[in-house]
């Protein structure tokens, strides 16, 4: 899988680039978790979720924010991510301008990111939250969330509480002209620790199948 080095906000961003042969894929990026307690491109649910979509047809984009791996500046509390975030879309969408579908995925830290960005990109068609960090980041931003996605987490999350990310769905299930869909795994920690993973992609996939073929009805 090709590494890229593409620009962002601060310099240098470092990232794993994979292409589909068709030209009209959709395109989908992949947002990791926190910079500063080892989160990085390479985590295991991000590079899971990077295969699903890839495997699901997507031409995928991951990359490390500031200040980790090879990507240049330092950590800036969510601002400056949020402006990667948007620096890593931009040089994806410039590769793919044929793309109908535009996806966001996230994990954790990368989930909070994910959601930002989705406010402010209206191009975005769907997007997958894995482990939102509600009792950590103030999601109250999503007024009014802008599109349909899944919100997907833990029943033993420790890191997150399950009951946290329960009252932000139900914050977002208000909203009109949405759908929020919220998947629990029973069982799981913050990490989809084995079998988990395997049983959280199957969800991930499932739900992201079904909305490409909504949306094209």
């Amino acid at each position: 899988m090709p590494e890229v080095i593409f620009p962002g906000p601060e310099g240098r961003l470092e990232g794993r680039y994979h292409p589909q042969k068709d030209r009209d894929a959709p395109i989908a990026i992949v947002l990791h978790p926190h910079p500063q307690f080892g989160g990085t491109m390479n985590n295991k649910v991000v590079y899971n979720l990077h295969y699903a979509f890839y495997n699901m047809g997507f031409t995928v984009l991951r990359f490390n924010f500031r200040g980790v791996g090879r990507s240049q500046g330092e950590y800036d509390q969510g601002v400056g991510e949020l402006s990667d975030a948007a620096s890593a879309l931009d040089y994806l969408q410039s590769m793919n301008n044929n793309s109908k579908h535009c996806w966001v995925a996230g994990f954790s830290f990368g989930a909070w990111i994910g959601m930002q960005l989705l406010m402010r990109r209206p191009e975005i068609t769907g997007f997958v939250s894995v482990s939102p960090p509600a009792n950590m980041y103030d999601f109250s931003f999503l007024a009014p969330c802008p599109s349909s996605g899944l919100i997907i987490n833990g029943t033993a999350d420790r890191v997150a509480p399950p009951a946290e990310t329960t009252n932000l769905v139900n914050k977002l299930h208000e909203q009109k002209g949405i759908t929020i869909t919220h998947t629990e795994i029973d069982g799981s920690g913050h990490f989809f620790e084995e079998p988990h993973m395997d049983t959280m992609i199957d969800h991930v996939t499932g739900y992201v199948k079904r909305r490409l073929t909504e949306t094209t009805r």
